[in-house]
Parts: structure tokens; C-alpha cells; sequence
């Protein structure tokens, strides 16, 4: 039986959520929950990607994820397989890290139709992530906002500095708080309250929206189902289709950046091309293609004149591994130039 295809489109909102293979844990120590982080990072810089709530758990992780652009499967593949990559390198271990397919489960955000309601649901279960498991929050030893995996922290300001693909005002709106120096305070008080009912031995720790979230194809009205339906059954566009059409957003954008870029380093595409591998500039534009976009390596090797993929793979790590005065300033510019 084919898998369903994945429901992409511009200004959509998912629950992302996947676990480890066999329930294997996905970060093993801090130093991979942070790995974790800096591979998502990464994605959101590469797809243009907002994260209103995410947290990460022994052995899964949760994202509301908003895609400003209908990238959510080039974006995936990159950062789970990127991800997966680097976990195996850092604990020197092999083979599959995730347990089959992410779930990505559309959410109706439109006010009007009472959308916001299910995105605010969405994001305090993703917040009370550590509470239902009994590592933090009402009647445990550790507060809510000490639990430093989830975004949660960043909302109550006890992050030293919230990541740039952060949105935190959408949920705050959800709630009724305006942005202030007040509304921390305040959304720790609606989620304080939320612990409180959950432990409410009448409501138990699994209600109908958990059941919901971890069944449900999509969180909305059956108004917003039916359109998802629709837009997603009538199409004539085959999936080999769809799959050319993103990997042509991506190129285009790739060579939006590549032109954009040029000029500030005083080179022609000749020039830039007859460059020796090795050469730093060329090195660094290899990187900066797959920083800002979900090209394929072997496309941006074809593209500068690098010969086979682990060329350019090769120096796109080295370029994001490298701490050396040089290659840290040509880092900046570059992201400066392209914002």
C-alpha cells in the first residue's frame, strides 16, 4: 500500500513528531540534544522555517513548524538525514536512528475559524512534554521552566538568548497575552493552571486531544479536513512531479543567493569557477549554498566546478567546522550579505 502524501503548502502548521528506532534514545547526552539544535538551526536558516514550540525527550522530539514556503519534505529529509549523519559520528554508531516516517500533522490556524484554538492546544501539549512524563513542572522536584530541552524556557526569558527562529508571539496571542515584559509571568500561570487540571484525577493524564494528536491525520475542524482533502486528492500533478517542481525552488533559490553574492566578492561565475578547490572563497560558497538552501551536494559540486560530490562535501564541513580567524569573518560576510 503506498504512503499518503505528505500535505505541503505555503503557510502550512505542523505537529512534527518522530521517535527513536526500536526506542532507542535520540540524543544519548546533552552534548547531542545540542547537536540536535544546531542541525535545526540550520534547516530554518536553509528553508526560511519558523518554530513556535518544540521539546526534546529521551527518545523523540516535538516541533510547531510553520513553512512560509511548501518545503516541508526537502527540509525533512535534510535535517533528520543530516542529523541522523552526525549522531552516528559523534557516538560512533551505524545505521538508522529514527523509527520509520515523522509524523507531520497539518493544524488549522485560521482566527476565524476558530483555527488558533488548536494551535494554542498543540503548543502547551509540546510544553507540557516533560510534565506528563513526570521530569518537571506541578508536583515535581524540577519547575517547568528548568527544564532546559524545550522552548518553554525561552517564553519565561531564562534562555541567555532565544534562537532567531523562535517565534513566541503566535502562542502568546493564543492565550490573549501582548507581548511584554509581563507575559512570561502570565503564560506561566495558563500552563500552571493547565498542570493543575491535568492532575485532576477526573481528567487524567490522557485526554481526548492527546488521543487526537496521536491518531489524527490533521487538528482542525472537519471544515479544514475537507479542504485539506480537496486540495490533496484533485491534483493531476504526479508525485515525480511535485518532487521537480520543489527541487526547482530550491535550485532557483540557490542561484538567486549565488548571484547575490558575487559582486560583494569583486568575482564573475568564471572566475569564481576557476578557482582551485582548495581556495577558501570557492570552499566557502559551496558551504553557503547548503547553509541557505536544500540543494543537493552533488548539484552544488556541478554547479561551482568541484568534480565529484565529496569534494564539495568535504569542504562545506570544513568550512562549518573551521574556528580560524579567516574562515570565521568570510562566515559573516557572507551570511550579512544574504540576511
Amino acid at each position: 500500500m503506498p504512503r499518503p502524501r505528505r500535505k505541503e503548502y505555503k503557510g502550512a502548521h505542523y505537529h512534527v513528531m518522530c521517535r527513536g528506532n526500536n526506542g532507542q534514545e535520540t540524543f544519548i547526552t546533552d552534548d547531542g540534544r545540542r547537536l540536535f539544535l544546531q542541525t535545526l538551526t540550520e534547516v530554518c536558516e536553509q528553508t526560511g522555517w519558523r518554530l513556535h514550540a518544540y521539546c526534546l525527550m529521551s527518545n523523540h522530539y516535538h516541533l510547531l513548524l510553520e513553512t512560509p514556503a511548501a518545503n516541508l519534505v526537502a527540509g525533512m529529509k535534510w535535517f533528520q538525514g543530516t542529523y541522523t549523519q552526525r549522531f552516528n559520528a559523534m557516538f560512533k554508531r551505524r545505521g538508522h536512528l529514527f523509527q520509520g516516517r515523522y509524523k507531520a500533522i497539518p493544524i488549522q490556524t485560521e482566527p476565524m475559524e476558530g483555527g488558533l484554538s488548536y494551535f494554542r492546544m498543540v503548543s502547551t501539549y509540546i510544553h507540557l512534554n516533560p510534565f506528563r512524563a513526570n521530569l518537571a513542572g506541578e508536583g515535581c522536584e524540577r519547575k517547568l521552566e528548568k527544564y532546559q530541552w524545550s522552548s518553554y524556557p525561552a517564553y519565561m526569558k531564562q534562555n541567555r538568548k532565544t534562537p532567531p527562529w523562535l517565534e513566541k508571539n503566535k502562542v502568546l496571542k493564543t492565550w490573549g497575552i501582548t507581548a511584554s515584559s509581563d507575559a512570561g509571568r502570565v503564560y506561566k500561570q495558563k500552563l500552571e493552571r493547565f498542570m493543575r487540571f491535568e492532575l485532576d484525577p477526573d481528567a487524567g493524564r490522557r485526554g481526548e486531544f492527546e488521543k487526537q494528536i496521536k491518531r489524527g491525520w490533521y487538528l482542525g475542524t472537519e471544515e479544514f479536513a475537507h479542504r485539506l482533502k480537496k486540495a490533496f486528492t484533485t491534483s493531476k500533478e504526479s508525485p515525480n512531479l511535485e518532487g521537480a517542481q520543489r527541487r526547482l525552488y530550491d535550485e532557483q533559490g540557490a542561484e538567486q543567493i549565488l548571484q547575490q553574492v558575487l559582486p560583494h566578492l569583486g568575482m564573475t561565475e568564471e572566475k569564481l569557477f576557476s578557482l582551485q578547490n582548495a581556495q577558501l572563497e570557492k570552499q566557502a560558497m559551496a558551504w553557503l549554498l547548503k547553509s541557505k538552501t536544500t540543494v543537493q551536494v552533488q548539484w552544488i559540486a556541478d554547479r561551482l566546478h568541484m568534480g565529484h560530490r565529496t569534494t564539495a562535501s568535504r569542504a562545506i564541513g570544513k568550512v562549518r567546522r573551521a574556528d580560524d580567524r579567516k574562515t570565521k569573518n568570510i562566515r559573516v560576510k557572507l551570511l550579512q550579505i544574504t540576511g
